[in-house]
């Protein structure tokens, strides 16, 4: 496990700057998840920390060190990639051990790191396997499984379930929350899904324009946005940002309601919609509206709400769930 810090990165690419001036600690044994669009420096930033792009200008620190000018393989760090970058033509257990076999490792204490890395992912019954007889997931525990046999400072995770259909990425983020809990180590993992950086992460880093917007635990993201872009990114629905004549208050731009903190009533309330979508989940019913004045408005309810397209509705918010951001676009802190 090891600290990282980031200090002053700037990273260019001739005259494209894609990082400016940024600065960011990654706690010892922190999950910490970099998320943002596609574009943003996220999978840049984790490049860098890598060795596999070098600053512009500013620092890497692993452990305290200074790893700037270091070779990836110095650096103490492993990284799983989108692609499972397996050999075909190997076994499974050939795969986790290749690594190994080439730093030397005695092979006694090969034998002795792939067995554990196997009980930890539960592929003991797959060694003798080759890659083209797994399912996906398997393909990525492999992966991840040379990763930990090197018992790295860092590991680092590059959209590593972003080619996982559905299911299998729902499972493998349960079995990387189980992973970073038995072995305890300093993990970045990088995606542009915010579901994954929920429910992953003691610590978010959104980025948006090679820039961190935010830093902080989920639901602090979740409850207390400081900007608009987050305010819009982190959640799902997305929370609902309106004029800020919403709340008829001339200093405020924009008003965040989450879909959750609106109520919905068939006789009165404070802004008149009409439901264009209505979205029925099980646990819940998402409806999509548009309301007099303030345009698209969208509304969680319990599952057993039934709406249909075209209904006349009111809507009233949780005025101690409003977030009010100023011409700046940034969180205000008055209430409203």
């Amino acid at each position: 496990m090891a600290e990282v810090r980031l200090q002053n990165v700037n990273k260019s690419f001739g005259n494209v700057t894609v990082i400016p001036d940024l600065n960011l600690t990654v706690p010892d044994g922190s999950f910490t998840v970099l998320v943002g669009p596609s574009g943003c420096g996220k999978s840049t930033l984790l490049r860098t920390i890598a060795g596999l792009e070098m600053p512009t200008s500013g620092q890497v620190l692993i452990g305290g060190e200074d790893v700037t000018l270091q070779e990836p393989s110095n650096r103490g760090i492993s990284m799983v990639f989108q692609s499972y970058a397996l050999y075909p033509h190997m076994t499974v257990e050939q795969n986790i051990d290749f690594g190994l076999r080439l730093a030397k490792i005695p092979a006694a204490e090969r034998k002795e790191r792939v067995a554990e890395a196997a009980r930890i992912l539960a592929l003991q019954d797959h060694l003798d396997r080759r890659p083209g007889q797994l399912s996906g997931g398997q393909r990525q525990r492999v992966a991840i499984g040379r990763s930990i046999v090197r018992h790295p400072k860092v590991f680092l995770f590059d959209e590593p379930l972003s080619n996982l259909d559905a299911a299998l990425r729902t499972q493998m983020r349960v079995e990387l929350a189980q992973l970073h809990q038995s072995i305890d180590a300093t993990m970045i993992y990088v995606t542009h899904d915010q579901v994954e950086a929920m429910t992953l992460a003691d610590q978010i880093v959104v980025m948006n324009a090679g820039r961190i917007e935010q830093v902080g635990p989920p639901m602090e993201l979740y409850e207390a946005p400081q900007t608009e872009f987050v305010a819009s990114f982190i959640g799902s629905p997305k929370m609902n940002l309106l004029p800020g004549s919403a709340i008829a208050r001339d200093d405020v731009r924009t008003v965040g309601i989450r879909p959750e903190h609106i109520l919905v009533d068939r006789t009165g309330g404070d802004w008149a919609a009409r439901t264009q979508v209505v979205e029925t989940l099980g646990a819940d019913t998402i409806a999509y509206m548009v309301a007099d004045g303030l345009g698209d408005v969208t509304v969680r309810l319990p599952g057993h709400v039934r709406l249909k397209a075209g209904e006349q509705l009111y809507l009233t918010p949780e005025r101690q769930n409003l977030h009010l951001f100023g011409q700046d676009g940034r969180r205000m802190k008055e209430a409203a």
